[in-house]
């Protein structure tokens, strides 16, 4: 198929998120003199303004990199963990829970996001903590267009705000209404202005002043004030009104942190880099290694059935192994997991048929364990569920994109090259902190209630987010940077992508445009977390008789429309000195640009 944007193409840098003005911000940094990771931090607080639906100041950050002097792919992981007071025996034994609730106060984790893109700034960047910030703070103070998906959001949770939550009915239903075109947040611009000047009174070089910032959040006025407001007992998900959790002792004992990033080589050359196995990342180099040797075809660029038959049950198997062997609470088995042997004797069980079952793998002979509340099959996400956000305010069981995360890539000609994910604090996840002027993230949703599994609630300790940025190396040089929203649909959406640019042989936007799919036949991470046997989301453009082919194969078929899945971005460096981005056509906000 044709694009319908032409890819973006430059010498000197390229970017591409889920906003246009984080784009044109990453931009504008670029051309001030800014590397790649001072783009990515500038854009990154953009999206915390203009994207508030799908991520805030209280959410969450994990991003894979390489450097201009090291092409070796590294993590940074800004996912904070469950406070010290969270746990199995308080929520389900004492508070007789069955799962996390999705929204309120108990699900908050330790917010890592500010601490995140701080590290990458100071440990990385050129700038100072001001002029990276001086963007999002003047959206906050002044005012920022509200894309069209956020007054519906609004609009959606606005009685719940007006009866259960008014400091974020003050913050986000200015004089009692929805606002419709431009909106402030002031309170937020205050608490900006604040770090930025406790970082100024620190004095000294550019990194001790970013430090100073860092500890005036996690060890100062902004961890008093989230404790403060969590010892209040909120209405959330369950129905009920519950205390938070986190404390100031919570935030002061964490930090963001680096690690080596999981690289899998999927052949051709190519070499997948992820976060490992505390996020889904592992899921997508799975299902490539599964798809090795696969009959994948993309006729006039666009998937053939078999193709898109053999992904979704290959994703099915990546799946069913996170269900059983992912999390930050046990030890994963996360070599053999990701390896051609592995993969070869899982690939047996990919037949002609769908299957219905969720059928995690016995790595090493392990034996796997499904929770009893993932084993089950159960009401999908959207089925009905009324409340604020349920989570993250994901995709339908009809396809109908609802917002969830934001995402930023950024390739400078130095070589600086990263990969961002974004999300948490959605103004619709927890009431607004009102000395602050936002909400925390809810990410510890993802947590299980039964103890001894590897994403059981353990005080300390991650969740298994979605959150799932990827870079793409080819021959060992790093080429490709990319992702998406989307929570369990990230890497299947990423997955759609690379079969579209590495087998259909499609340029990064035609690539991003390519119609997509994704499976719903496994338990979801957001609640009410259930699943769909053999349920199959797809983009109309793949053709009624591939369609048809499918639900012969025993898909259960929703057709989602022409353009409705997936918020990709991407951005690449080839074998000359030209530089590329593409970005998301579906959500009409997302935006790539290179110069």
């Amino acid at each position: 198929m044709s694009p319908t944007k032409h890819e973006q193409r430059g010498a000197h840098g390229a970017a591409s998120s889920t906003h246009y003005l984080g784009t044109s911000t990453a931009m504008a940094v670029l051309a001030r003199g800014g590397n790649a990771f001072d783009a990515a931090v500038a854009a990154g607080f953009v999206l915390q303004v203009v994207e508030p639906h799908l991520c805030g100041p209280g959410g969450d950050l994990p991003a894979v990199f390489v450097t201009a002097g090291d092409s070796t792919p590294r993590v940074l992981c800004a996912q904070g963990v469950a406070p010290a007071r969270a746990t199995t025996a308080l929520l389900r034994d004492e508070l007789g829970l069955a799962i996390v609730p999705g929204t309120g106060l108990l699900a908050p984790t330790v917010p890592g996001a500010w601490d995140g893109w701080l590290t990458m700034l100071r440990d990385h960047g050129t700038m100072s903590l001001a002029e990276v910030l001086e963007p999002a703070l003047g959206y906050a103070a002044s005012g920022f267009p509200l894309a069209p998906r956020i007054p519906t959001t609004i609009d959606t949770v606005a009685d719940f705000f007006r009866e259960y939550w008014p400091t974020s009915a003050a913050t986000w239903l200015p004089d009692g209404n929805v606002p419709t075109s431009v909106h402030r947040l002031p309170v937020l611009a205050a608490t900006w202005q604040r770090l930025l000047d406790a970082a100024a009174a620190a004095g000294g070089d550019r990194e001790r002043q970013i430090d100073a910032a860092r500890d005036a959040w996690y060890r100062g006025f902004v961890a008093e004030e989230i404790e403060a407001f969590c010892r209040t007992p909120v209405r959330d998900e369950s129905g009920r009104d519950h205390a938070g959790l986190l404390t100031a002792e919570d935030l002061a004992g964490w930090s963001a942190s680096y690690e080596d990033a999981l690289t899998v080589d999927v052949g051709d050359g190519w070499t997948v880099a992820k976060a490992g196995a505390w996020s889904q990342g592992p899921v997508l180099p799975q299902t490539l290694q599964l798809l090795h040797d696969g009959d994948l075809r993309y006729p006039d660029g666009v998937a053939s059935a078999e193709t898109v038959h053999q992904a979704v049950e290959a994703i099915k198997l990546a799946f069913a192994d996170r269900e059983a062997w992912y999390g930050d609470s046990a030890p994963v088995p996360l070599e053999t997991l990701v390896s051609a042997e592995y993969a070869a004797a899982r690939r047996a069980l990919i037949g002609d048929r769908a299957s219905l079952e969720l059928r995690p793998g016995s790595p090493d002979g392990r034996e796997p364990r499904l929770g009893a509340y993932a084993a089950k099959p159960g009401a999908k996400h959207g089925d009905g569920v009324s409340g604020p956000g349920l989570g993250e305010p994901t995709i339908s069981p009809t396809g109908a994109v609802r917002g969830d995360t934001v995402h930023v890539d950024v390739v400078d000609a130095a070589g600086n090259m990263v990969s961002a994910t974004p999300s948490g604090g959605w103004l619709q996840s927890s009431p607004t902190i009102p000395a602050l002027g936002f909400c925390l993230g809810t990410r510890g949703q993802m947590f299980w209630l039964e103890d001894g599994l590897p994403s059981s609630l353990v005080p300390g300790r991650r969740p298994r987010t979605t959150l799932s940025p990827s870079l793409g190396l080819r021959d060992g040089e790093p080429r490709l940077a990319f992702g998406t929203p989307g929570g369990d649909q990230q890497d299947q959406w990423q997955l759609c992508f690379w079969l579209a640019h590495t087998v259909g042989g499609l340029d990064l936007q035609a690539a991003i445009d390519s119609p997509a799919w994704h499976t719903t036949s496994f338990p979801s991470s957001f609640a009410p977390r259930g699943w769909e046997p053999g349920g199959l989301i797809a983009e109309s453009r793949l053709g009624t008789a591939t369609l048809d082919e499918l639900r012969r194969r025993g898909h259960v078929v929703t057709d989602a429309g022409e353009w409705a899945l997936g918020r990709m971005c991407a951005v690449s460096r080839g074998d000359g000195p030209l530089l590329r981005a593409g970005a998301d056509t579906r959500s009409g906000v997302g935006a790539a640009a290179a110069f």
